[in-house]
């Protein structure tokens, strides 16, 4: 038996969806999805006071959820509705501080097979041409349907 790839999410339904799972990340507007494409996305944390870190610059576990939530989101416009694809590894390096603004995640995926997902993350500052932080991530995606087992 042959199985259709998933029709990938438009914007508005990844979003929804989004806020369907996961109405406790969503509800606070910390993030905003401005962009997706094949094996990609943008996404967007926007600048609140609770994601300082002492010396004024934006911390790293805020800068580490961004970097996983886009990567999520790259894999979810791909596949469609998969509630449990989790994280299996992400290493993420600081490379400069970013002022108390923004932050940007560019998300691209380098590998989508059936069980596993592969990407970057990029992280910049609006207006900003020097990358504050870059992750590599994996993701686990669940057996579907008739896969279940293999």
């Amino acid at each position: 038996m042959t199985h259709a790839k998933p029709r990938p999410f438009t914007l508005d339904e990844l979003r929804a969806y989004l806020i369907e799972v996961f109405p406790q990340v969503w509800s606070r507007g910390n993030y905003a999805i401005e962009e997706v494409g094949p094996m990609s996305a943008s996404v967007r944390l926007h600048y609140h006071p609770d994601h300082l870190r002492p010396g004024g610059t934006i911390s790293g576990p805020s800068m580490f959820a961004l970097c996983d939530l886009a990567l999520y989101v790259a894999i979810l416009h791909e596949i469609g509705r998969v509630k449990l694809a989790v994280t299996t590894n992400v290493s993420i390096n600081f490379l400069r501080k970013p002022e108390p603004a923004d932050l940007i995640g560019r998300a691209r995926l380098f590998k989508l097979g059936k069980r596993l997902a592969v990407g970057e993350v990029a992280l910049y500052s609006p207006g900003q041409e020097a990358m504050v932080a870059h992750a590599t991530g994996t993701y686990s995606i669940p057996a579907r349907g008739d896969d279940a087992g293999s």
